[in-house]
Order: C-alpha cells, then structure tokens, then sequence
C-alpha cells in the first residue's frame, strides 16, 4: 500500500481542507488590496478637497479679522448666586465705581 492511499484511509475530506485554505487566500489577498488602496487613495482625495476648499478664499487667504481694545483699564466681573437673576452681572472699576447689577 502506498503512503498516500494510507493518508486517504485516515483522512478522506482531504479535498475540502484543499478548498477551505483556497478561500482564505483568496479572501487574504482581496483583503490585502483594499487595505493597499485605501492607504493610497486616502491621501490624494484629501489633497483634492483641500485644494478646492482653499480656492474658494480670496488668494488663499482667510477673511477673518480679529482685533484688540487700546483701553488699559481694568475691572472686575462678579457674578454671584445671590442676585435676583442668573444673568445678572456687577462690574466694578479699578477706581471703585460700579455698574451693573450690583
């Protein structure tokens, strides 16, 4: 008796294993391509829609300004519980001089 006709006594399904292992290359190797092309395609279709973003400011730049106030006085925002509202504000000035709901 030959080796393989003894393998084929123990083993009879030996052909379904064959087709088992098949499919999981083959699902390996798909697999493997969506992950290649995600990592590739990603990137470049980011590029495209910054670049098409960014030409819809003027010149690339943003319109947005921002500025500050010249006054060097300072003062204090008080808050408390206490007062009739929630919203209710007391602002006291260096020189003591309130305003608000205080």
């Amino acid at each position: 008796m030959s080796l393989d006709r003894e393998w084929d006594s123990i083993r009879p399904d030996r052909s379904f294993r064959a087709a088992g292992v098949g499919l999981l290359r083959v699902t390996l190797l798909f697999g493997s391509a969506a992950v290649a092309l995600a990592l590739i395609a990603v990137p470049v279709l980011d590029n495209q829609t910054r670049s098409s973003s960014c030409d819809a400011l003027a010149g690339g730049l943003d319109p947005m300004s921002t500025g500050s106030i010249g006054s060097r006085a300072t003062y204090t925002l008080r808050r408390s519980v206490l007062q009739p509202s929630p919203s209710s504000v007391c602002i006291i000035r260096a020189d003591g001089q309130r305003s608000g709901d205080c």
